[in-house]
């Protein structure tokens, strides 16, 4: 998030604690009188609710273009393939695993507390009552999906309709977003075949896609501070204050394994892989996390990671100019970590149960998810509904975390930024351990 939108973001928490506040008094004032709780319960069914699906079908609008342009352009800016040297090739590698880890504690997180499971049978029940038969629907097809196996990813990520694939049925809100993410992937690495002008133009139209959308996203932010409160409302004053209940330990949840990913696993790569003292480095970096964790933007952090690169740490201008800059936009540990625990939290509240095999298609999901939306304000939202919908979750169930992520929004970006210094100081150490080697 830029630093202009932080009274955005301070106006949807207000709204969330109004939200919060005023569906508990109608609880409380409900135990008196159920009349009005009643007559309140249907204002939220006939007025609320389809206020805020307003909001959340802005954001479903553009899940498809949003992650074809991003993804595909993301490809692109990599450049030639074939000219990516050991530099390169150590940076992406540390990327993904970073990453992969990442999601892999929050989803460990998420089976072993389930926060989702806070509701009881009769909450759950009613939540599904509650968002009508396109949730009974989503759930059913996710039941009926096939067993997994090598056939059935083929068909996942490559079905014979890929404009059918995508687009999807009628009664459903969004396309299967699987074939999509492949489909970007190979347009991308076609297009680093291209000429060097074919190639800059395609990226030029792909970049305009990708701020096109991220124009419609910004409109639906606009409506958070009205969408999110007019949403939690209806969810509590119809299921009742279980959900705050879920949502807590959610979100604690969240926050105490990204900061076990920030000061946990990157500690050990400090100490193994770089041989530094993981508490000087974090000590020598605290202003950049600050400045990460205060701003919400990795971009706005950028210049001071920078800085602190060349004259605090002492890394080679050269690494810390290739891998910081590439790191704003693809090493998003934090943002992946999220994506994973939000979808399983929302199928946890739902009460569909993903199997370990769906859980590590969506640890690789999440990776490339994060790669798509770097950069992009409130990108994620549209492709968390993208990967809920892929695993047969009712995609409005993302309403139900949305003013928490405002909450977690500053200990990602921290996990981001910190994550991009880390990774620069193992590829520097490694980079001259080589250097050294063929002296």
């Amino acid at each position: 998030m830029a630093e202009t939108n932080r009274p955005l973001a301070n106006r949807i928490l207000i709204g969330l604690a109004v939200g919060v506040v005023a569906g508990i008094a109608t609880l409380i004032i409900g135990r008196f009188s159920p009349g009005v709780l009643d007559t309140m319960r249907r204002v939220s069914t006939q007025v609320l609710d389809p206020f805020g699906q307003i909001f959340l079908r802005m954001l479903f609008f553009v899940v498809v273009p949003l992650v074809f342009a991003s993804l595909a352009t993301g490809v692109l800016q990599l450049g030639r393939l074939d000219r990516l040297g050991p530099l390169a090739g150590r940076t992406f590698t540390l990327f993904f695993l970073n990453m992969s880890i990442g999601v892999m504690l929050g989803l460990i997180m998420m089976n072993v507390v389930q926060p989702g499971n806070h509701l009881d049978p009769v909450a759950k029940a009613r939540l599904l009552q509650e968002f009508g038969g396109a949730a009974q629907r989503h759930i059913a097809a996710g039941a009926a999906s096939p067993e997994m196996s090598f056939a059935v990813i083929v068909e996942m990520f490559m079905p014979r309709n890929l404009l059918g694939a995508v687009v999807g049925h009628t009664n459903t809100t969004i396309g299967d977003v699987l074939p999509l993410i492949l489909f970007a992937i190979l347009v991308g690495a076609a297009g680093t075949k291209l000429a060097d002008d074919q190639r800059r133009q395609l990226q030029g139209a792909l970049e305009m896609v990708s701020e096109l959308m991220t124009g419609i996203v910004n409109f639906a932010l606009r409506l958070a501070p009205y969408a999110v409160p007019a949403m939690i409302y209806s969810v509590i004053v119809k299921i009742g204050v279980d959900i705050l209940v879920a949502l807590g330990v959610f979100v604690i949840g969240c926050v105490a394994v990204m900061l076990l990913h920030l000061f946990g696993t990157m500690s050990l790569w400090i100490r193994f892989w770089a041989g530094r003292s993981p508490v000087q480095f974090f000590r020598e970096i605290r202003a950049v996390l600050i400045t990460a964790f205060s701003t919400s933007s990795s971009n706005a952090s950028l210049p001071a990671a920078l800085a602190c690169a060349k004259d605090t740490l002492h890394l080679q201008p050269s690494v810390a100019g290739f891998v910081l800059p590439l790191g704003t936009t693809m090493n998003m540990s934090g943002t992946a970590l999220y994506e994973g625990c939000v979808v399983l939290f929302v199928a946890q509240v739902f009460g569909v149960d993903l199997s370990y095999s769906q859980q590590f298609t969506l640890l690789l999901l999440s990776v490339l998810s994060a790669v798509a939306v770097a950069g992009i304000p409130g990108g994620s939202l549209p492709l968390i509904a993208g990967l809920l919908v892929t695993f047969g979750i009712p995609p409005e169930g993302i309403g139900i975390v949305l003013g928490a992520d405002r909450i977690l929004d500053m200990t990602r970006t921290m996990t981001n930024v910190g994550s991009d210094l880390v990774t620069t100081l193992v590829v520097d150490a490694q980079v001259k351990t080589d250097a050294a080697g063929a002296a």
